[in-house]
């Protein structure tokens, strides 16, 4: 399982009497938040640190340790931050800084010397983050006693960030074919994305997934058209169709599971060997968890596959979805948001149809997709753009909607949303901002999560939102400009 390390600050000055009662306070802390928090990750807890050698053997072995996604720093007592610089140039963990106390009320008729030495967390913490500041450590700060509520919340979502990240690191992702001809957008740099998230991106012929599906059995289809029908409407005569797209999902679930893939691509101008562009196919294989993106956009797909690992456990839905196009009426605003095909089904508000239809592109024949209007309710669209010298995430809050009225001839899947604050000062920031026409959409995570993401890899990030400026959102957007120039 993995595991986050608590590490408690301390020093040698105290006497053991103080040191005891520390170690006590902070093997109960960590009783607590592993309660709180090993759905996620196990918190370990590691022994008081004194000395500057404890501090650093401790986050070398944080940083050597596989199962270890992250570190929460909390200082019990004083803890002079010298002591600390060599431990924290070593950590190469993402850090949780907790500044809260062992008691939550002041002991107003006892209080003395003593209680103030051992629970001088106020002074401790302080000292410990001037040195973190001093230092450039990029790492979260959580203010609050640790039994509450919303200290509670902000420890899940850096330890859900923490495992995505970490969930990353390694991650395989395919591309069949490469990316679109003539499109920038998509594009990137694959070895950088390695180099600075662990993703390792790599091509594979279309025809490694055609050997493969012309492997699978009639009665693995049979199986599978059973699991259709259980789970869906089936809204057409062509099962010839809809059998094609069952191999597929059964090629696709078999080359997942060789290859190790945690995302994939695909793209329409390489389809050789396959009579339809995949649809039902690759629509259930994101519900499944596995990122995707259409065109060869590899950033997406693993973006996906990223940010459906961080909201696993979480109500709502995540997964890709592509700009399309609007409804301009005036003050009532609306994107509709769909893919010729890739649609994840866990974003349906009602039983998805499984219908035929021409594709209208591509030259193959028409494919079987599910159909279905889209959920309702509070969410974000993250898009992630290679600059060229660094990776920028532009991520916009927006309220998903029921769509007005019905669509009866778009034989898509679809998404409706509003973007915030409005459809002009949004949609204007971000095409400044240079996002792309592909995003990972999700009711389950927040603005605060791909925050989180972002410090913790050092991802460039802007975020459009309800108090959004378009002034004040263009100087941002060039003082990021000014400040990648100046660190290459």
């Amino acid at each position: 399982m993995k595991k986050i390390y608590f590490i408690t600050g301390s020093q040698d000055l105290y006497g053991e009497e103080t040191l005891t009662q520390a170690e006590k306070d902070s093997r109960e802390m960590v009783g607590f938040l592993n309660g709180k928090l090993d759905d996620i990750a196990a918190v370990e807890h590691t022994p008081i640190v004194k000395t500057a050698a404890e501090a650093e053997q401790l986050c070398i072995k944080a940083t050597a340790d596989e199962d270890c996604i992250g570190v929460i720093m909390w200082m019990h007592t004083f803890s002079p931050a010298k002591m600390w610089i060599r431990a924290l140039q070593a950590l190469k963990k993402p850090m949780l800084h907790l500044h809260t106390q062992y008691n939550e009320k002041l002991p107003y008729d006892s209080i003395d010397m003593d209680f103030m030495n051992l629970n001088q967390s106020a002074h401790g913490d302080r000292e410990f983050g001037f040195i973190c500041t001093r230092l450039g450590i990029r790492r979260e700060v959580v203010a609050g006693y640790y039994k509450h509520e919303d200290v509670i919340e902000q420890l899940r979502r850096f330890a859900h960030a923490a495992a995505a990240v970490d969930f990353g690191k390694g991650m395989r992702v395919a591309m069949f074919g490469n990316n679109m001809r003539d499109v920038a957008v998509t594009d990137g740099d694959r070895v950088e994305s390695e180099i600075k998230y662990g993703w390792s991106v790599n091509y594979y012929g279309i025809g490694d997934l055609v050997k493969i599906a012309n492997e699978v059995t009639d009665s693995e289809v049979d199986a599978k058209m059973k699991e259709y029908a259980d789970k869906y409407d089936m809204d057409t005569d062509n099962l010839d169709a809809v059998r094609e797209q069952a191999k597929y999902e059964v090629a696709l679930d078999r080359f997942i599971a060789k290859e190790n893939i945690s995302a994939f691509t695909d793209t329409f101008q390489d389809l050789h060997g396959l009579n339809q562009l995949p649809g039902i196919a690759v629509q259930n294989v994101m519900a499944k968890g596995i990122g995707f993106g259409p065109e060869g956009d590899y950033k997406t797909s693993a973006l996906g596959a990223v940010m459906q690992k961080m909201a696993e456990g979480r109500k709502g839905s995540t997964g890709f979805m592509e700009d399309y196009t609007y409804d301009l009426t005036e003050g009532k605003e609306l994107e509709l948001a769909a893919h010729m095909l890739e649609v994840s089904p866990v974003f349906a508000a009602n039983k998805p149809k499984i219908q035929v239809h021409p594709l209208g592109i591509g030259g193959k024949s028409d494919p079987a997709r599910l159909v279905f209007d889209g959920v309702s309710g509070e969410g974000i669209a993250v898009s992630m753009i290679d600059m060229g010298n660094r990776f920028r995430l532009v991520c916009a809050e927006i309220s998903l909607v029921k769509q007005p009225k019905p669509m009866p001839k778009l034989p898509v899947a679809r998404l409706m949303w509003k973007i915030k604050p409005d459809f002009r000062t949004g949609a204007a920031a971000w095409i400044y901002a240079g996002g792309a026409h592909h995003a990972v959409v999700s009711t389950a995570l927040t603005s605060e999560d791909i925050r989180l993401f972002a410090k913790m890899t050092d991802t460039e990030l802007v975020i459009i939102d309800g108090k959004t400026d378009l002034n004040t959102f263009e100087q941002q957007l060039e003082m990021l400009d000014i400040k990648s120039r100046i660190k290459g």
